[in-house]
């Protein structure tokens, strides 16, 4: 499900696991990245979900539609999912990947947090892992619904 992202903000390069309260992702925006929180947890005051992740068929279901979403591509050189074991293992995005990501807003505050998109894996990563990241190319253009 993506529990760990490496990426380079500004002049430096970031390692950042989903379980630390404080973890950033970065987002594309207007040509600009900026970091925006990672989900949010049991310990954190909030509206938004209590997860780090969306599913991509509860996306199109509207499940997030009260949360006004909207779709980003989030810039990492690599990503970190655990196996069924516990182990983690680190995948490479190629130049011009993003994983899709999910911005949502809560009503009558300024709570913003970022969400990674996952879907089921393709037959082979099933064995593996339960949840996949969604993975987009540059250009894709970034919706709502197919």
């Amino acid at each position: 499900m993506c529990g760990g992202a490496y990426f380079n903000y500004g002049s430096e390069t970031m390692r950042i696991y989903f379980p630390n309260p404080k973890a950033v992702l970065p987002v594309l925006r207007n040509g600009e990245t900026v970091l925006l929180p990672w989900g949010r947890r049991k310990s954190q005051d909030g509206a938004l979900p209590i997860t780090g992740w969306a599913k991509l068929e509860s996306i199109y279901a509207g499940v997030w539609d009260k949360y006004h979403p909207i779709p980003v591509k989030i810039p990492l050189l690599s990503f970190m999912e655990k196996d069924f074991e516990g182990h983690s293992h680190w995948y490479d995005l190629q130049k011009g990947q993003f994983l899709q990501g999910l911005v949502a807003r809560a009503m009558n505050s300024n709570e913003r947090r970022l969400y990674v998109v996952t879907l089921e894996p393709e037959f082979e990563d099933s064995q593996i892992h339960s949840r996949w990241p969604r993975v987009v190319q540059q250009g894709e253009p970034s919706r709502r619904r197919e």
